[in-house]
């Protein structure tokens, strides 16, 4: 298991580098830089004047070696002005140059300075992360229990009706976008065209104080779309399941059909749903975009917007980072359940 865990360790840092360099390339191509240079110095200024200020402000150095300087690796650029004095990546306002680290990147805790928030990219992202998980927490409360009963309820009686209904109802929900169901609750549910203003149409409230008036349709608009996917993928194997040779057995020896459900099916039919449940994380953080947008929720989905909006390059790399790092550590957690679920691979 040790050996399991540092093998996937090993893996998850070298493609955390990898696309972390593939996003920080992207983000730092010329007509990108050129518009930060034009948004911090003048709209107006010349070419030359551009390339000055990126100079300036260490855009001028090779991408690796930029890219080192991000990541912590390599020490940060300095430059002494005309006037003697020195600048530098590492030197903020108040720190002396002896006193001053020499690597400042992610490693060391620094992630750069957002141009649009005028605010530390880690404090932006962690408000973003904070409210985003307050919604992802809701949303897997609704989720994955609503999922996991509808699925087993269609794969105890295949082919019953019981089944055709709740499969239909699970094909509709997963169909259906979130920028569609969304609507569709505003319209519904917070529209004085309809008359039902049960819930509140923003969520913006919800940031400060969370109630169910507030947040009960944003999370019911995302659970809906992925509680579908679970509930078949749940039924699939539940249905798998119980046409094993063990049910069988059990049937003929007078176990009852809920002992047969709890304890013999179902573990072995959460399986292949673990998998997938744990795949709805990473959805979660970066797949709220539209509804986060839709409620005017913001959360770490609206600030990926507004950092891509507004080529803010920091702070679209600590959200980069941290979507990353999301999915690698929830890959590795499916990989441990996935092992402790199936005690054949565990064995092998």
């Amino acid at each position: 298991m040790l050996r399991f865990l540092a093998t996937r360790v090993l893996t998850m840092i070298v493609t955390a580098l990898c696309l972390t360099f593939i996003v920080f390339f992207l983000t730092n191509l010329a007509p990108n830089l050129e518009k930060i240079a034009k948004s911090e110095a003048g709209g107006r200024i010349t070419d030359a004047e551009v390339a000055s200020w990126l100079e300036k402000n260490g855009y001028a150095s090779p991408m690796i070696m930029r890219y080192g300087e991000w990541l912590g690796v390599v020490p940060g650029w300095t430059r002494v002005d005309d006037t003697g004095a020195t600048f530098g990546r590492c030197l903020t306002p108040g720190v002396e140059v002896a006193t001053a680290p020499v690597r400042c990147g992610v490693l060391q805790g620094y992630w750069g300075y957002s141009t649009v928030f005028k605010a530390p990219v880690s404090e932006i992202v962690a408000r973003g992360l904070g409210l985003t998980g307050k919604l992802m927490f809701w949303v897997m409360i609704v989720m994955v229990p609503g999922a996991l009963v509808v699925g087993v309820m269609a794969g105890m009686r295949e082919g019953s009706r019981t089944d055709r209904v709740l499969s239909t109802v699970s094909i509709v929900t997963t169909a259906t976008p979130e920028y569609v169901s969304g609507v569709v609750f505003i319209a519904i549910f917070a529209s004085s065209a309809v008359g039902l203003k049960w819930f509140n149409g923003s969520a913006t409230s919800a940031m400060d104080d969370i109630t169910f008036v507030n947040f009960t349709l944003p999370v019911m608009t995302i659970a809906l779309y992925g509680m579908g996917y679970i509930a078949r993928m749940t039924r699939a194997s539940m249905t798998e399941v119980m046409t094993a040779q063990y049910i069988r057995t059990a049937r003929l020896k007078g176990v009852s059909f809920s002992n047969i459900v709890l304890r013999h099916a179902l573990r072995n039919a959460l399986i292949a749903p673990f998998t997938v449940i744990m795949l709805q994380l990473p959805y979660l953080l970066n797949g709220v975009v539209i509804t986060e947008t839709l409620f005017n929720y913001k959360g770490f989905g609206w600030t990926l917007v507004e950092a891509a909006g507004n080529n803010d390059i920091e702070l679209l790399l600590g959200v980069s980072v941290v979507s990353v790092l999301v999915v690698l550590f929830t890959q590795l957690i499916s990989d441990v359940g996935y092992v402790y679920l199936n005690p054949r691979i565990r064995i092998s």
